[in-house]
């Protein structure tokens, strides 16, 4: 799940170009196959492809159930990869209590 601007998108796509900026696989078009595709790039320990999964979790996104814990535990992991958004994402998380117990302090 690695960023490119949205300016570079544009520019891609007022060219012809829809599929990925980077790999130039097609964009799935339907819920199962984006996880997949998420899925692989989880299994290969991508800490943006973790941290999203953890997003769709937590907002019970393309088919998954909502699962507040499951999402902070994929935010953990992305964190311990160095991804600076898990990071604060987990701190909002133990701020309000979402998915664990709410510690301020932590």
């Amino acid at each position: 799940m690695k960023r490119i601007c949205n300016g570079c998108v544009m520019a891609a796509q007022k060219r012809g170009m829809f599929d990925c900026a980077f790999c130039r696989t097609p964009c799935p078009d339907n819920d199962a196959d984006r996880l997949a595709m998420i899925m692989t790039r989880v299994r290969k320990k991508d800490p943006d492809a973790i941290y999203f999964l953890g997003k769709i979790y937590f907002f019970g996104e393309l088919g998954l159930q909502k699962d507040m814990r499951r999402a902070v535990e994929l935010w953990t992991e992305a964190a311990e990869h160095g991804l600076i958004q898990a990071l604060f994402k987990l701190g909002s998380a133990y701020y309000d209590g979402d998915g664990v117990q709410k510690d301020v302090a932590k």
